[in-house]
């Protein structure tokens, strides 16, 4: 059942820049008050892994708390959208690593996108209040504006009946990891529009706007980890590598929306297109190992160990032949 049933009306704020807390950030559905705003991350999320009062950092910087991001949302699109799909996620999380199997990549997608649309919402809204204060006009890159523009378009299909056509705009990895009760990771990267999240026994890799490309940049990786049990280290040398093929992916893509009389459809237009030049930029092994020591911070690896071996660089997850490594889970 969808919210606005034969009304296929999509909702486009990044036209005129509306960001404010009389209109749902969803819908754009003109709100009863001020107060009708609901968290980013939902209360089960936050009890789950004692996140309310944990800092999280935005752009500019500041800190706010993980409880403290919040949008303005219709108690419609709350009740018979969102609501629903946290109680799908939290009941999968709770099942762990074999739960969230179970779980449609379309509905993974809407929550990871609603996490990271709100965040980003959060982010904008920021941003104008603060020019505001200062006397300027917020301004948004057209670039990002597309990229922003199309996820909300995306994530609409939580109250309108849309349909994805392959292939699919995202690349969504899920992993067995060593069980781990009482750890939480997570990360975004918002221009890159890339996630990953560590809890109990599993992990999760999200690339929202690639249309699977970063999922075939990695598949010889993939295949190699494809049935294994990862521990931590492995998984987020993973992450290092998606987040930083997301950065060397080099297209904006265009998607066809296309309204007919019981859908809206949604097809991938070719990342090819005009241009010769790879979709991928040249892996820099130098740069790699940055982003690598980053994710490893908990290990205390250093740039230098990291690329000891230019051509080898230092790895969890493969051996000197190129086969999975077998290492302690924890």
């Amino acid at each position: 059942m969808y919210l606005y049933g034969m009304d296929f009306t999509l909702y486009q704020p990044f036209k005129t820049l509306q960001f404010d807390a009389k209109h749902c950030f969803l819908s754009g559905q003109a709100l009863v008050s001020s107060e009708e705003e609901k968290g980013v991350f939902a209360p089960w999320f936050l009890q789950a892994f004692g996140l309310s009062v944990r800092p999280f950092k935005l752009l500019d910087e500041s800190i706010a708390t993980y409880q403290a991001l919040k949008v303005p949302c219709s108690s419609a699109v709350y009740e018979e959208a969102i609501a629903p799909l946290e109680a799908e996620i939290q009941e999968a999380f709770l099942k762990g690593y074999e739960g969230l199997k179970e779980v449609s990549e379309i509905k993974l997608f809407q929550w990871i996108a609603k996490l990271l649309y709100g965040i980003i919402y959060h982010e904008i809204k920021q941003g104008i209040r603060q020019q505001k204060t200062l006397g300027e006009a917020f301004t948004l890159s057209q670039a990002m504006a597309h990229k922003f523009g199309n996820l909300h378009i995306m994530l609409q299909s939580l109250i309108q009946p849309i349909n994805f056509e392959e292939p699919k705009p995202w690349s969504i990895q899920m992993f067995k990891l060593a069980q781990e009760d009482n750890f939480f990771s997570y990360r975004d990267e918002l221009n890159t529009l890339s996630f990953s999240l560590r809890a109990h026994d599993f992990g999760i890799i999200a690339c929202l706007q690639d249309n699977g490309t970063n999922a075939q940049y990695h598949h010889g990786i993939l295949e190699i980890c494809d049935d294994q049990t990862l521990s931590p280290a492995q998984f987020e040398e993973l992450c290092a590598r998606f987040f930083y093929s997301a950065y060397l992916f080099n297209r904006l893509p265009e998607y066809a929306v296309l309204p007919t009389s019981e859908t809206i459809f949604i097809e991938a237009m070719p990342l090819q297109g005009i241009s010769s030049k790879p979709i991928f930029d040249v892996w820099d092994v130098k740069t790699y190992g940055q982003v690598l020591e980053n994710f490893c911070k908990p290990w205390g690896f250093t740039l230098l160990e990291i690329i000891k071996d230019p051509e080898k660089p230092m790895s969890f997850l493969i051996d000197e032949a190129g086969a999975f490594q077998q290492q302690p889970l924890h």
